[in-house]
This record gives C-alpha cells, sequence and structure tokens, in this order.
C-alpha cells in the first residue's frame, strides 16, 4: 500500500474535498496524512486524521490580511492582490514545513491543492509524483483567455518561485505547479466546466466529494416550515464582511411571508432581518441541503455551487472576485441559475431572480442534470482509483 501526503492551504473550501477523498483512499489501506498550517486545517479534518503542522510559525493574522485587502477589489486587481498577497507568500512560507512533512511521512505520491504551492514544489524538489487537487474549475475555462499579460505575469512568478527554491530555471519554465503534469482531481463535471474547457494534462472529473464531511453546527431545525419554500443565503466564510449593502438588499427583497430565509451571516451584518430570516454564522450547509432548499443564492464560490447543484437545487449568483465570475457563467450556460451584479444588486432586481429560480421549471430541471452528472461521475472512489495507478511501484509498502 502507498503512502499519500496531501497538501492543502488552510481554507475550508479546499480542505473538505481532501477529507473525503483522503477518508477513501484510507479506506482501500493506503496511509493518508495532511500537511498544512494547523490552525486552519485541523478544525476541517475527521477525527484521527493525522497533520502535519507546516509550520507554527506561519502568521494567520498576516494571511487573513491579506485576504480582507483583497476582499473589496475586482477584477484584475483582486487577482494581483490574491496572488501577491496570499498564494505567494503561503508557498513561501509553507515550504519548509511540507519539506519536513515528505521527510517525515516518506510519501509516495503527494497530492497537492492547486493553491498550496508548496505541496507541488516540495513534491518536485524531492523528485515525487504529484496530484493536483483543484478545487474550482475556474483554470480549466482559460480565465485569462482576455487578460493574457495578467496570465504571463503568473506563470513568470511561480517560475520565479520555484528558481529561488532551488529548482533548475529550465525545470521551473516547464513546470506549472498549478497543474501536475500526471493527474488533475478536479471536483466538478464537463457539463458543468461547459465548452471552454482547456486542460494540458489527464483530469479525473470526480465530481463534489463530500460524504465524509461532518457537520457540527448547533442549528434550530424546528424553526423551518415544512409549508414554505426554503432559501439559503451566504456569501461564503470570506466574504461576509464585505456584504452588507448585499445583505440589506435581500432583505429587502425576500421580505415574503411565503418563504423562508437562512442566512449565513453574522447577526450585526443584518441588524433588520425579516421575521421570515434566520440569521446565523456558521450554518450546516451541507445538511440544510440534504434536508431540502429550493433555492440558493450565494456568491459563486465553487463548493456551494457544487453542493447545491448535487442536490439539483438552482441558484442566484453574484460572483464577488477571484473564480466566482467564471463559475457563475458556468451555471448560467448550464440554464441552472441567474447571475445578479454583487456590487449594484437591487433589491427588485434580486427579487425578480429568485422569482425565477423558485417558480421557472428549467432551472430546476437543468441543476437536476447536473446533479446526475455529478452522481456518475465516480466520486472519491473513481478519484482514488486515478491516484493509485500514478503511485510507482516500492518495496517494504
Amino acid at each position: 500500500m502507498a503512502r499519500v501526503l496531501i497538501v492543502v492551504p488552510p481554507l475550508a473550501g479546499h480542505v473538505y474535498p481532501t477529507v473525503t477523498l483522503g477518508a477513501e483512499l484510507a479506506r482501500r489501506g493506503h496511509h493518508v496524512a495532511w500537511a498544512g498550517p494547523a490552525a486552519g486545517v485541523a478544525p476541517r479534518l475527521a477525527p484521527g486524521q493525522a497533520l502535519y503542522d507546516t509550520n507554527p510559525e506561519i502568521d494567520r493574522n498576516s494571511l487573513d490580511a491579506g485576504l480582507r485587502r483583497g476582499a473589496g477589489q475586482r477584477g484584475v486587481v483582486a487577482l494581483k492582490s490574491l496572488w501577491e498577497d496570499v498564494l505567494l507568500p503561503l508557498a513561501r512560507a509553507m515550504l519548509p514545513g511540507v519539506t519536513r512533512a515528505i521527510e517525515g511521512h516518506d510519501p509516495d505520491v503527494v497530492i497537492a491543492d492547486q493553491q498550496a504551492l508548496a505541496g507541488a514544489l516540495g513534491a518536485l524538489r524531492a523528485g515525487l509524483p504529484w496530484v493536483t487537487s483543484a478545487t474550482t474549475s475556474a483554470e480549466m475555462a482559460d480565465p485569462f483567455a482576455s487578460v493574457p499579460l495578467v496570465g504571463r505575469w503568473i506563470a513568470d512568478e511561480l517560475t520565479a518561485l520555484q528558481v529561488g527554491a532551488g529548482v533548475a530555471a529550465d525545470v521551473a519554465a516547464d513546470t506549472d505547479l498549478r497543474r501536475s503534469p500526471l493527474l488533475t482531481v478536479a471536483y466538478t463535471t464537463p457539463e458543468l466546466v461547459g465548452p471552454r474547457f482547456t486542460w494540458p494534462a489527464p483530469v479525473c472529473f470526480a465530481g463534489p466529494v463530500i460524504e465524509d464531511r461532518v457537520e457540527t453546527d448547533e442549528f434550530p431545525w424546528d424553526w423551518l416550515d415544512p409549508a414554505r419554500r426554503r432559501v439559503l443565503l451566504t456569501l461564503g466564510t470570506l466574504n461576509a464582511a464585505a456584504g452588507g449593502r448585499f445583505f440589506q438588499a435581500a432583505a429587502d427583497a425576500l421580505d415574503r411571508p411565503d418563504v423562508q430565509v437562512v442566512c449565513a451571516a453574522p447577526p450585526e451584518l443584518v441588524p433588520a432581518a425579516p421575521s421570515n430570516w434566520l440569521v446565523r454564522s456558521p450554518v450546516p450547509q451541507l445538511d440544510l441541503l440534504r434536508r431540502g432548499v429550493d433555492a440558493v443564492v450565494c456568491h459563486a464560490g465553487h463548493n456551494t455551487v457544487c453542493e447545491t447543484l448535487a442536490r439539483g437545487v438552482p441558484l442566484v449568483l453574484a460572483p464577488i472576485r477571484d473564480d466566482q465570475p467564471i463559475v457563475a457563467d458556468q451555471v448560467v450556460r448550464a440554464g441552472a441559475g441567474v447571475r445578479v451584479r454583487f456590487g449594484r444588486v437591487r433589491a427588485d432586481g434580486l427579487a425578480a431572480a429568485v422569482r425565477a429560480v423558485l417558480d421557472e421549471p428549467s432551472y430546476r430541471r437543468s441543476a437536476r442534470a447536473l446533479a446526475s452528472s455529478f452522481a456518475a461521475a465516480g466520486g472519491a472512489r473513481e478519484a482514488a482509483v486515478r491516484v493509485e495507478a500514478i503511485v510507482p511501484a516500492r518495496s517494504g509498502r
């Protein structure tokens, strides 16, 4: 059996898919461990899952500050901030700890989150095969087609990162740390990614893998009224603070007695919530979807979108930054949702969008079609089989 090291950043949406994949690999007899900043990773792992703290000295406040700096930005400016303030500093900070984790766990293969660049870099330096864990499909749709200079800048930064870590210049120039040449596990399907798919290496489209994710958040389940339709409103853990105006527009739009709204936000951000609203943070999102939600209004975060579509539920999408506009366009193209403008949303426009996904059957039909594509993708089991296929034979394992 193989030894597998999974390297993740301290971001919930990037950790959660690997929990299920890692659990499946462990069930198949492999020795699995994670590597990442413990403060952000450990709370998301299941009991008993091993973790190497990549750098106790990583300044979580600095990482949070970088994310906050980009929270109010849009477009190319936001993308540049993400790389300059978050991804590249995080890669340099994590690399020593990833190196120690590789030495300690002695893996046969490394699974590296697409934004945990130190995972791929550590594997490259150690001569190990590595698999990309892609928690968003945005880059598979050529996100830099309209801004090629940005794409070139990121490629140059990735090359400089490798050379600075001791990788030969010619090897660095031919290696994209975001894309394993052997395998990418993508938690989506071609039906959602759409016709703009571009990827130069093998891809396992696993669909969302959420089976082993355990939620412990308390929730007043008796508040839910089976006679009324339910709407979940969430802007994700990193964007809620920037959502004050959006939450107010949503409160005006969804103050209606035939609907209940569960709003995943700190209550102080919605100080005058209507009586048909429940505002709390966090909420057990998967459990809510399992128990029945009729529509989701969100920021087009990839995990939220796929978790929603896996239940055949349509969406209203208000993308804010990073990959979210691309994911939103994928959903709209597939016919499973309506897009609104986050920064300029009006209550009447948002109300019309919610009415559309609740009342027009085509949106639910399209969402259910995507749910069927997810179910047929094979999930964590298929991903584990594909990972096993690239593990080199080593004696004594």
